[in-house]
């Protein structure tokens, strides 16, 4: 019984060694000229769900054999491609997704030359044959991401304590060693750290100082108690505001360059070279700035209490009716020595905090534009974050213990 012929436009150099009846013409421009034979299917007239192959399914003709595959009548279970004159990985793997995509079993489905067996086995070796990724729901995928944000955060405060003690380490040398100190980098950044951001400081916090004596007095007119303004303003800004102002102020500046600065020098290979000269970069790099930090922060935590005492001085003269005269005798019969060493104490902690975030993510870049982006990112948001909670700690501590 003759096979099953389907009209075919004449090929150009065709080759009738192998000729079978083409079941659809194969894709070609018209500028195309080929001396191959073009990648061709012909059914089998004794099998109408046999197809046969024949020609050149290589590279050349990938866009043909997409062509021919994706018009393959439905019904076909066995195609025989030992007539295939040359089959490269091309061919291969358009028929293995053919296969995939008609969930036919490729090794019972297809049927090669001896010569072309060695190349199909070795593709299908490494053929990707991964199962779809599953569907991720919103709930999963968040608690996967809160998991993921606890571990990061972990390490980060593991990597935080290491190098508190490497810094501290290294500080404790400088006693035995007084030439590693770099007398001249810890001035420049003392002035940096500390004398740039006075203006700052001290208007912000007289600013707050003039809102917590105005919200404080709506609520105390009421009961004819204005004058106690003086103590929450004083209360207020000695054991709480000042050092905490101050510590977010400077977590978002000072953190900030510190990573800023020392990330374009890892970025630079600055150093790796100074590593390379025999020089320690805590030396160099983090020590002048976390004692600039240590000094300056317990002196700008004084002027921001000063400035919100002022604050609440000029609400309480021009807006309560209350004579500057009386609000500072008043301020001076009320005011307690240990509210102001409560604020001053968590001054070096927190300068401490601040300085050894901003080094570590400027150490920790990695090279990138995007890194430093990234890191002076976070560095911002872990200091302000721990600064806070730190704060409530001590809040809470010094609450328990009377004092």
């Amino acid at each position: 019984m003759p096979d099953s012929r389907f009209p075919s436009p004449p090929q150009t150099a065709r080759n009738t060694h192998h000729a079978v009846p083409s079941l659809y013409p194969p894709a070609r421009g018209p500028m195309t000229v080929s001396t191959t034979q073009a990648p061709e299917i012909a059914a089998d007239g004794q099998a109408p769900s046999r197809l046969r192959l024949s020609g050149c399914w290589t590279l050349e003709h990938a866009v043909t054999i997409g062509s021919v595959l994706k018009h393959v009548p439905e019904g076909v279970s066995e195609i025989d491609a030992t007539g295939v004159e040359r089959l490269d990985s091309v061919g291969v793997l358009q028929l293995m997704r053919y296969a995939r995509r008609h969930q036919m079993d490729f090794d019972a489905s297809f049927s090669f030359h001896e010569s072309h067996r060695a190349l199909v086995s070795a593709i299908e070796d490494v053929a990707d044959e991964r199962p779809k990724k599953k569907r991720e729901y919103g709930f999963q995928a968040a608690l996967a991401r809160l998991g993921f944000a606890v571990t990061d955060n972990w390490k980060e405060v593991l990597a935080l304590i290491a190098f508190f003690g490497e810094t501290l380490v290294k500080m404790l040398r400088l006693f035995k060693n007084p030439g590693r100190f770099r007398p001249t980098a810890t001035v420049h950044h003392m002035e940096q750290v500390g004398l740039d951001a006075v203006p700052l400081i001290a208007l912000l916090c007289y600013l707050v100082g003039a809102v917590v004596a105005f919200l404080g007095s709506t609520i105390l007119k009421d009961f004819g108690a204005t004058i106690f303004v003086v103590e929450l303003v004083s209360i207020a800004f000695l054991r709480e505001f000042g050092v905490l102002l101050t510590a977010i102020v400077l977590a978002g500046r000072t953190a900030s360059a510190f990573t800023a600065q020392i990330g374009a020098m890892v970025s630079r290979e600055e150093v790796d070279a100074i590593r390379t000269l025999g020089m320690d970069p805590i030396d160099l790099l983090v020590i002048p700035r976390v004692l600039a930090l240590l000094v300056m922060l317990p002196l700008l935590t004084f002027i921001a209490m000063v400035a919100g005492l002022l604050g609440g001085l000029t609400v309480g003269a021009y807006g309560l009716d209350i004579p500057p005269q009386q609000y500072l005798a008043r301020m001076h019969d009320t005011m307690q020595l240990r509210h102001f060493l409560v604020g001053m104490s968590k001054a070096p902690i927190f300068a401490l905090l601040i300085s050894l975030i901003g080094c570590l993510e400027g150490l920790q870049v990695q090279g990138t534009a995007q890194s430093v982006g990234e890191r002076t990112t976070s560095s911002v948001v872990q200091s302000i974050s721990l600064v806070i909670i730190l704060d409530a700690f001590f809040a809470i501590w010094f609450m328990e213990m009377g004092w």
